[in-house]
């Protein structure tokens, strides 16, 4: 795995190639204002992109917005600039019924009601897409305006033919949460953790892009997979022998971390679900669950010794009035990282132990001149 240049790309029109950029959304209406804005926003050549937003059998107004715009980006060259975002619902400050587009973009709407899954999602993307370069993000995420430009680089540079994968980063957005927090100080969205996995690395889909040529040889996603299928695509077509992956650090999306207690766990326990699906599939590692006396032993020390360290250490600096609630969110942070942390494992734990891969979730979907499904 190799770190892209970060140096800004050639955007002559010549030089770059016909991209697609899928997104599957399921329920999105909230997230939509703000993924349009932001696609709009690329600086990559727009007569070179392609937009395929794919619902995934919402039941809310998300088709019914996704046409809206599609309707509107075609009918609209020039128009009032962009709505400035707010700033604590990360949405435009009104609603998508009253756009403001400022340039058109080759916007598709799709549909996938068959398989509610956002990789059978991906896949009716890919079926459509006419792009030699597939990109992928999610309705949460916020690609910065140079995302595209950054991410398709790699494919462009000398001797890029074995490139088959390039995986941007994910950083977050502004939270004010403890558990945001906690997240953004371990890095839990960073590609960091996906690059360094010991089998091989991948990708997220929330920021990942593949050359068409590698989907035609080792198949697109599984179609049936509920979680892991960024990793799985990534690990069959390194298997191939022949593409490699490479890191664009400067190709970023922003994406929320989970705010609640419900949604960390549920994040957690899907983490440990992808882990026994990829257990099944390649026979990777599972991860080794907290035995009771760590467990043990982890929430005395945090008991007897962290905590007492972090109070002493915020008195003595800062003063007794410091720990205020309205003051003390270093120190809340310090003294809550260890059973936070035990809850993630614990929940990933939970997630592995109940999991098993269901027989049709090793279907691996093929472009249609391939074939139509196979196991692997």
């Amino acid at each position: 795995m190799a770190l892209a240049n970060a140096k800004l790309p050639d955007t002559s029109l010549a030089r770059l190639p016909l991209v697609s950029v899928i997104v599957p959304i399921y329920n999105g209406e909230a997230d939509l204002p703000g993924l349009l804005q932001c696609l709009q926003a690329q600086t990559y050549p727009a007569a070179r992109v392609e937009y395929l937003l794919v619902d995934n059998g919402s039941s809310d107004r998300t088709l019914e917005l996704l046409e809206l715009a599609a309707s509107q980006f075609s009918q609209t060259e020039i128009a009032p600039a962009v709505p400035a975002i707010d700033s604590q619902t990360d949405h435009p400050a009104h609603p998508i019924e009253e756009p403001a587009w400022h340039r058109r973009i080759q916007l598709r709407v799709l549909s996938e009601t068959q398989i509610q899954s956002s990789y059978a999602a991906r896949n009716c993307g890919i079926r459509a897409a006419i792009g030699e370069i597939l990109a992928f993000t999610d309705a949460d995420c916020r690609p910065q305006p140079d995302w595209l430009l950054h991410l398709v680089q790699p494919f462009q540079q000398a001797g890029s033919e074995k490139i088959g994968i390039v995986a941007g980063e994910i950083l977050p957005l502004p939270g004010t949460s403890l558990l945001e927090r906690y997240a953004d100080r371990h890095q839990i969205l960073s590609q960091c953790h996906t690059l360094s996995h010991s089998f091989y690395s991948y990708g997220q889909t929330a920021n990942l892009a593949v050359r068409r040529q590698a989907l035609e040889q080792a198949g697109l996603f599984r179609p049936w997979l509920t979680t892991g299928g960024d990793a799985d695509l990534c690990w069959r077509i390194q298997q191939q022998g022949f593409w490699q992956l490479q890191f664009a650090e400067q190709a970023i999306v922003q994406h929320r971390h989970r705010s609640t207690w419900r949604e960390l766990r549920h994040q957690w326990t899907r983490y440990g679900r992808s882990n026994c699906y990829l257990h099944e599939l390649h026979g990777v590692a599972l991860a080794q669950p907290l035995t009771r006396r760590e467990t043990f032993y982890r929430l005395s020390r945090w008991l007897l010794k962290e905590i007492p360290i972090v109070l002493r250490q915020t008195v003595t600096e800062q003063g007794f009035s410091s720990l205020k609630r309205s003051q003390g969110e270093s120190w809340i942070d310090a003294v809550m990282d260890t059973p936070i942390g035990l809850l993630c494992r614990h929940w990933r734990t939970i997630g592995q132990q109940e999991s098993a891969l269901p027989e049709a979730a090793c279907q691996v979907e093929w472009f249609p001149q391939t074939a139509t499904v196979q196991n692997l």
